[in-house]
């Protein structure tokens, strides 16, 4: 009569002339885990490791069917095959967490275009919820290149959000800034000689001249050396490395483009006076700088639609006012040219002078 399986345990092995260790049991299979019989945190550790692995390996030995699938096992195997690899995975974690509690109990046949535009109706904005559908159809896709379900099972997304059009003339650019710059903290009615926006008016400088998205602003250094894992600003040779070291380039590109000289000789002078980051408070780097940047605008009365990500679009749309060739600026600004044309390419100035020309031509020869 066989043993019945009492599922995969630790089991202390003492053998003589040896130390006593744990070794993790599955029926007839064993495995040792390396460590000693004082050390049952580690050994608790390595055996969570193990029942893990064996979960992932039994959901690709189940059904084909989409019908007997559930939705939290697609994730699941996409979130431990793929997601480890992504350049953000704790982004991706947190979409996949929203995927999980909507579809998570549901098989893989409940995906139609009726769920997810109810899936859509649930989320507060259409373009939170395109994202996480994105997820959830590479998750679908993975699974599928894997064999592991033998019917196409489609994901229909919400249409694409309109392009935001919103920037700042350069006047008001340089208001925005001279105002941060000079703003002096109140206190019981009268100014103090603190300046407690001047970190907000560097990121305005940079962005003013460089474009760059606020996250990347907010974490770039300009230390002498460059940093592990963060942007940086070689002050020597004059370029601005977007992408840390040894970070995967994603579609959100970075940049890799020489500093223009007058926001050089900022970076320099601030380096000269001890500052590490382009962006700093009390000598550490702003994680975020949203909250200051809207009471800035606010009290600029420039509108609220003035999000820190409007330096980018400010930049894009003056370099197409003065003409500068697109490819060179979509290079610069880490952005495809066929974004920047789509979205920014009617601020050229020459599109329609060229066309007016032809017409005057024409005219005059009718």
């Amino acid at each position: 009569m066989s043993r019945q399986n009492k599922g995969a345990r630790l089991w202390l092995r003492r053998r003589r002339g040896r130390a006593a260790h744990w070794v993790i049991r599955d029926g007839s299979y064993q495995q040792g885990t390396g460590c000693t019989a004082h050390d049952i945190v580690g050994a608790e550790r390595v055996l969570a490791t193990y029942l893990a692995g064996k979960h992932i390996k039994g959901l690709r030995r189940g059904s084909r069917d989409p019908d007997q699938i559930p939705i939290a096992d697609v994730l699941t195997i996409y979130l431990t095959d793929i997601v480890p690899r992504h350049s953000r995975p704790m982004e991706t974690k947190g979409r996949i967490k929203a995927l999980d509690r909507f579809f998570g109990d549901k098989m893989l046949s409940y995906v139609t275009g009726e769920t997810c535009r109810t899936y859509v109706a649930t989320r507060l904005t259409n373009a939170a919820a395109r994202r996480e559908l994105e997820e959830l159809r590479a998750a679908i896709n993975y699974h599928r290149r894997e064999n592991l379900h033998d019917r196409l099972v489609s994901v229909v997304l919400p249409d694409k959000s309109k392009s935001r059009e919103d920037w700042l003339e350069r006047e008001k650019a340089a208001v925005l800034i001279w105002k941060a710059w000079r703003y002096r903290e109140v206190q019981q009615d009268d100014a103090t000689i603190r300046y407690p926006r001047r970190h907000l008016a560097r990121f305005m400088i940079f962005a003013r001249y460089m474009g760059s998205r606020a996250s990347v602003i907010c974490n770039a250094s300009i230390e002498t050396i460059r940093p592990i894992e963060r942007p940086w600003c070689d002050l020597r040779h004059g370029v601005f490395y977007g992408l840390p070291q040894g970070q995967r380039e994603t579609k959100k590109r970075r940049q890799k483009v020489r500093i223009p000289p007058p926001l050089l000789a900022h970076l320099r002078r601030w380096r000269g006076r001890g500052q590490r980051y382009v962006v700093e408070w009390n000598g550490e780097p702003v994680k975020r700088i949203t909250k200051a940047h809207n009471a800035a605008v606010k009290a600029a009365g420039l509108g609220a639609k003035i999000t820190p990500h409007v330096w980018r679009h400010s930049v894009a749309t003056w370099l197409m006012q003065r003409g500068a060739d697109p490819w060179k600026s979509a290079q610069f600004l880490a952005m495809s040219l066929e974004t920047l044309l789509r979205v920014y390419g009617h601020h050229r100035p020459d599109d329609s002078a060229e066309v007016h020309r032809a017409l005057g031509t024409a005219r005059r020869a009718g």
